[in-house]
């Protein structure tokens, strides 16, 4: 992968820059940045995209007040679909939400909500030109949720094998395709085999700013090539020097998975630690029904 081709022009707007913060509403804020940017440079057509899914972004500084001045906090959920055109860029939906904290919308707290949910959906509907949902939850809902782990889902933590870990050589910490198919190339095997991988080495760097973006990546592949989990290792840690955005470092992985191991089955999820009260989690699929998992 490269920054060198992207047009970090428009994204440039707030990132890296001093920002003042509105103390009106204010949809004005957000931007937008194409797809297609990092697309077109790992060979992907936005009408004829090798895989589906979603962008989910959770917001956990949500705040505006009722009428008669009482604060009223939440947690926003957003969703929308990976086949659209754009991303929404981070720092502008940070700066977007922190414009509602003075906004007087309704007479009771689940009106305030209610009007917070219906102007985000319209608001970045319009500015990504696509469907977009939006759940808010109240802050203790999510202190109190059951947490369901990687392991409940039968993945298997690359770097909890300490041995093999040990005995590695890391030197690559560019996207590097290669890695994947290790010293004797990719080998074929007689059958189907599932791979469920996690790994919680993934890092990379914003496109714009180079400050870290750190997270956990889940891979779950149908093939009849084998994957060893010490390449895959390697594949990971050299996003380490990347410079992209979280959606683009997911595709990148999932186009790489897609063109060497031809699967049946793939999908590949990012999970990424928040930052400036956002996190961002894009999730790839070849098949609908992977979503669920």
């Amino acid at each position: 992968m490269t920054t060198q081709q992207l047009d970090n022009s428009r994204v440039s707007k707030h990132l890296g820059q001093t920002s003042t913060y509105a103390r009106d509403y204010d949809p004005s804020l957000l931007v937008r940045e194409p797809r297609s940017s990092n697309r077109t440079y790992l060979g992907l057509e936005n009408d004829n995209l090798p895989f589906c899914g979603y962008d989910i972004w959770n917001a956990y500084e949500v705040s505006s007040m009722t009428e008669n001045g009482r604060p009223v906090t939440a947690v926003a959920k957003i969703m929308y679909p990976c086949d659209n055109e754009y991303i929404v860029e981070s720092k502008s939906i940070k700066l977007y939400f922190n414009s509602f904290n003075m906004a007087r919308l309704g007479s009771t707290g689940d009106e305030c909500l209610a009007e917070i949910k219906e102007r985000v959906e319209n608001d970045l509907s319009a500015l990504l030109e696509t469907n977009v949902v939006a759940t808010l939850f109240n802050p203790g809902d999510i202190e109190r949720a059951k947490i369901t782990t990687y392991y409940d889902r039968g993945y298997t933590t690359i770097e909890d094998d300490n041995a093999m870990m040990d005995s590695m050589i890391f030197t690559e910490y560019s996207e590097t395709p290669s890695l994947l198919s290790g010293p004797y190339g990719i080998l074929r095997l007689d059958q189907l085999t599932l791979y469920r991988y996690h790994s919680s080495l993934l890092k990379s760097n914003c496109r714009v700013t180079n400050q870290p973006d750190w997270g956990d990546v889940y891979i779950h592949m149908k093939t009849d090539k084998a994957l060893t989990s010490n390449a895959l290792a390697r594949y990971i840690v050299s996003f380490r020097d990347e410079c992209h955005f979280h959606e683009e470092i997911c595709e990148c992985i999932y186009k790489r998975l897609w063109d060497l191991f031809t699967p049946k089955e793939l999908a590949v999820t990012c999970l990424y630690a928040r930052r400036g009260g956002i996190d961002i989690n894009p999730t790839r699929v070849s098949h609908v029904d992977l979503l669920n998992d």
